[in-house]
């Protein structure tokens, strides 16, 4: 039996030159199917998905014999939710086409379209595609080639959480249970008394009793490789979109770099399953996928990772040494000449006995892309406003047989991107409960219903749920920062001209993004004022950098008495 996912091409003109295209490229790893026409393509999806066929894309001509490509696309998420959509153009169409094709892609009919290739190489062409198979192969499909092994019982939430931090962080990884024959190697390396789960990382060291703290601090530089006596021009403490952009650019410049990240590296952005008005990425990007990148990118470039133990301390370092800041950790310290604060925000805790009894158990706090799978034809709840809950809606859509989301508010419209929320209306599965919270659930061993109230009628209603991700408003963690950083009424920190006077020195305020801690700055969402975007955090880690830059300077001139 072929089990390679199937790329569906549905013809029309130009069905045999599509077809050798796309033979000539993914042959080998995808099983290539053939119709002709809509109503014979939409027929051999049925027949694919009756087969228990991967579908992982349909690409179909634009102009077909009894219709459009986008007659055609938008009719595939209810024969499978999961595939990739793709509009071919040919050249000589592409201009009367094109109006159309952008509405539909914006209504999300289709996730792209492309032009047919008219000669050899078009390597544009291939990287939209090649963009949305691997997509679909992070979110959907199972990894054939893995670099991490988890090993644990059907259930187990501890393994659920280390997936989810391996799925962010972009790691493939291998379940096992017990009983596998890979599995019993494994628990051999591991030695007498291990305890399951059990994580064996690339380098192919086991971990007994596996926490998402011990394997993220297994794949990186562990804190006790931290040199002694050397100070860094700069620590970035937090690993989100804001982080990692100070990351690249103070390595790129030729600052030596380090970054604490107490969970996986790219911060909640990293779990958005589709982020698709990022700057430079017409067909969106996930947030795992940016976060991967710009971690790599950062890395080429010099800056070294420590993560998996949060910063419980900042502290100046003794007056007799060079001028620096100590950030303490749990069993460590690191010394770094300026500091720049990116830890982001939390999600709020529902803050409801039944249902928090139950994290990890059908109940889950941010998108928690990995349990999307785990969720198909079932009834899911998502509680949040916002753009992650948004994306999470979409994602989840593709899986579950319904998507309910519950917000406070009248609407998605004051707190949720315009084209997210186009989304929403389009996707069939997804309703919008609005005036409504969640106020008790429970179920056995795992969740199973949940007691929603009307806020505008008091009247409460039981529903039955298979699962419940909460995407609250969000808050920062900013009670281990010194007494002297300023923070705002709601524990935000103060930069600019937004601390307080009597902080100024000489009558003028700290640089736009300094605290009232000179050398030490705040950016991303953990800052006062930010607008609370993937793009405009990457944008404050940027622009820090001019300002770290001149205070090192300033740091330098005191030394030598300049």
């Amino acid at each position: 039996m072929d089990d390679r996912p199937v790329i569906l091409l549905v013809g029309g003109k130009y069905a045999d030159a599509v077809e050798q295209e796309f033979r000539a490229r993914y042959d080998r790893d995808y099983r290539i199917e053939t119709a002709v026409g809509l109503a014979a393509g939409l027929d051999h999806a049925r027949s694919l998905v009756a087969d228990g066929a991967q579908v992982a894309m349909i690409a179909a001509e634009h102009i077909l014999a009894d219709g459009t490509s986008i007659d055609l696309l938008q009719s595939v998420p209810a024969v499978v939710a999961t595939a990739r959509r793709v509009s071919l153009v040919a050249f000589e169409d592409f201009g009367d086409a094109l109006a159309d094709l952008r509405a539909a892609a914006l209504r999300r009919d289709m996730d792209t379209f492309a032009m047919i290739p008219r000669g050899p190489r078009d390597e544009e062409f291939h990287t939209a595609l090649i963009e949305l198979l691997s997509e679909w192969g992070w979110s959907v499909g199972r990894p054939l080639v893995t670099v991490v092994d988890v090993v644990a019982e059907p259930g187990d939430r501890g393994a659920a959480a280390v997936r989810d931090l391996l799925d962010r962080l972009g790691f493939p990884h291998r379940d096992l249970t017990p009983d596998d024959d890979d599995a019993q190697e494994i628990a051999e390396a591991a030695g007498p008394g291990a305890e399951l789960p059990l994580v064996r990382t690339l380098a192919g060291r086991v971990l007994s009793a596996a926490t998402p703290a011990m394997v993220t601090e297994a794949i990186y530089d562990g804190f006790d490789t931290i040199p002694e006596g050397v100070i860094a021009d700069v620590a970035i403490i937090g690993g989100g979109p804001a982080g990692l952009a100070a990351a690249v650019y103070a390595a790129s410049e030729g600052l030596s770099t380090v970054m604490l990240e107490r969970d996986a590296i790219g911060g909640q952005a990293g779990t958005s399953s589709m982020i698709r008005n990022y700057l430079g990425f017409p067909r969106g990007i996930s947030g795992m996928r940016l976060a991967q990148r710009s971690r790599i990118q950062a890395g080429r470039f010099g800056a070294r990772f420590f993560t998996g133990r949060p910063a419980i301390r900042l502290e100046p370092g003794p007056p007799n040494e060079p001028e620096h800041q100590h950030v303490h950790v749990t069993g460590a310290q690191l010394c770094a000449r300026t500091v720049v604060i990116a830890t982001g925000v939390t999600y709020r805790r529902l803050g409801v006995p039944g249902v928090d009894d139950l994290v990890g158990a059908g109940v889950y706090y941010g998108a928690a892309t990995s349990m999307a799978r785990e969720m198909q034809d079932r009834d899911v709840y998502i509680i949040g406003g916002g753009n992650s809950a948004g994306q999470a809606a979409v994602h989840l859509a593709k899986f579950a047989g319904a998507v309910t989301i519950l917000v406070r508010r009248a609407g998605l419209a004051e707190t949720m991107s315009d084209y997210l929320v186009r989304e929403i209306e389009a996707t069939p599965t997804i309703q919008v409960r609005t005036r409504t919270v969640v106020v008790d659930g429970g179920g056995d061993g795992r969740l199973q219903w949940l007691r929603l109230e009307d806020l505008d009628t008091g009247e409460p209603s039981k529903t039955l749920a298979d699962g419940l991700f909460c995407l609250l408003g969000a808050e920062p963690d900013c009670s281990w920062l010194p007494e002297g950083l300023a923070l705002d009424a709601r524990g935000f920190v103060l930069t600019g001209r937004d601390v307080p006077r009597d902080s100024w020195v000489d009558g003028q305020p700290p640089a736009s993004l300094e605290t009232t801690v000179p050398g030490i700055f705040a950016v991303g969402d953990v800052r006062a004022g930010s607008m609370k975007r993937v793009a405009s955090a990457s944008g404050e880690g940027a622009s820090v950098l001019p300002l770290v830059h001149a205070h090192l300077a300033r740091v330098r001139a005191r030394e030598f008495g300049g």
